[in-house]
């Protein structure tokens, strides 16, 4: 039980009848603890009694955790909360980038929603990076109360400010002027040739992730899906992903920076572990590619290894984007001048295509999130399971979608080397 004892002070090596009072109480572990400097027995008293109700009540912090900076307690977070590859870099580069700067010596237990929310609508990003950083910062700060920090996380279950007025409050303009067509895609994939082609068009009609297309295994590319249908028995082809290549900046147990790596990792969650069926005209591809491909991995640089955003960047946006005609001359070689398809569009833009098409094809819900990689929402996820009807309208849709763009732009064959024709 909490109680108080006499604390004599000394002057010049002697004691004198001059005291203050000192709360004694007991930790959670059995053992004392003590705090000076109370004027009197009663609020000596009456504090270790507070820190014994806390204890009982279990939101008691440590003295020596209240002075904790928020640096110093995400270093331990960020060593404690394995991640991806991926998910670890990218943490670590709003961190340094944006949340450190600012918070980073600032005591836990002094960090405010208020300040949190003022700071986050002056911050030089889009309103989505705003919204993560803050996300990030509260699960650091749950983690905190967690670990006996602090009692509470002033920032759980905030609603974040909107900036409604200056400049960061204009919409910023889209990357991309308009939403690809399947025709976008097809000229993309004609104009790529063969070997990069056939990627868009996997991108744009199944709708991997990029890194899911680069982790595509030839062992997993037009397995066959089997299923009863009635009286009689649906197949059709399916990629199978279930890994993907991550490029992140590695990290030691510190935080310090290790250099860029390219990594296998299984995929993002378990919605995206998924087999995905494949329409005819790109299944009969596939099986063109995989018999002309030497390597492992479907979707590769010629070398066989895995793409890198930058050296993806050089070769894709000049064929969307459009480039300037070259002259030959001494050491280099002519290239002929190439008119925009869509400026701006990238990866990300052709894989939005595949789930719009679904809607577009009505595609029923269960086998659209399924398709997409997603973990749908709410019970019927439980309860909705896709049928091989479900199936075999999305893929006579799909390919319906296809053969009408090639005529739209007037083609009845890709790079020049593989009849498409349907056989009659």
């Amino acid at each position: 039980m909490a109680h108080a004892e006499k604390v004599y002070k000394v002057r010049n090596g002697v004691k004198t009848k001059q005291f203050t009072w000192r709360a004694v109480y007991s930790l959670p572990n059995g053992r004392r603890a003590t705090k000076p400097g109370f004027p009197t027995k009663v609020k000596a008293v009456g504090w270790g009694a507070e820190q014994e109700r806390l204890i009982k009540h279990g939101s008691w912090i440590a003295p020596e955790q209240q002075g904790t900076t928020f640096r110093e307690f995400t270093a331990t977070f960020m060593a404690a909360r394995k991640k991806r590859g991926r998910t670890t870099g990218t943490r670590w580069d709003r961190l340094e980038n944006h949340i450190l700067p600012r918070w980073g010596d600032t005591r836990l237990g002094d960090i405010t929603w208020f300040d949190v929310d003022a700071w986050q609508q002056t911050m030089s990003v889009e309103d989505v990076s705003r919204g993560h950083c803050v996300s990030l910062m509260s699960t650091v700060m749950t983690a905190a109360v967690d670990a006996k920090h602090i009692t509470v996380n002033p920032l759980f279950a905030r609603r974040r400010t909107r900036v409604t007025s200056g400049d960061s409050a204009r919409p910023k303009p889209p990357k991309v002027t308009r939403g690809p067509r399947p025709e976008d895609a097809i000229l993309l994939a004609e104009r790529l040739g063969p070997a990069i082609g056939i990627q868009v068009l996997t991108t744009a009609f199944c709708g991997p992730r990029w890194g899911e297309g680069l982790g595509l295994h030839r062992d997993n590319v037009l397995l066959e899906r089997r299923e009863p249908w009635g009286a009689t028995e649906f197949v059709c082809p399916i990629l199978r992903i279930d890994e993907e290549y991550a490029e992140y900046q590695e990290r030691d147990e510190e935080g310090g920076k290790k250099g860029y790596v390219i990594r296998l990792e299984p995929t993002k969650n378990d919605g995206s572990t998924r087999d995905v069926d494949v329409p005819p005209f790109l299944a009969l591809l596939l099986q063109y590619h995989l018999a002309d491909w030497p390597h492992a991995r479907v979707f590769c640089t010629p070398s066989g290894k895995p793409w890198r955003r930058g050296n993806w960047s050089r070769t894709f946006r000049p064929a969307a984007d459009g480039r300037d005609e070259r002259e030959c001359r001494q050491g280099v070689s002519y290239r002929e001048a190439w008119e925009p398809i869509l400026p701006g569009l990238d990866m990300k833009a052709l894989r939005a295509l595949h789930d719009t098409l679904q809607a577009q094809l009505g595609v029923k819900e269960p086998l659209a999130f399924e398709a997409a990689g997603h973990r749908r929402p709410g019970i019927k996820r439980h309860y909705q399971k896709p049928t091989p009807d479900m199936r075999a309208e999305r893929l006579e849709g799909l390919e319906e979608l296809f053969w009408k763009g090639m005529a739209n732009v007037g083609l009845r064959t890709l790079w020049g080397r593989v009849d498409l024709r349907k056989s009659v």
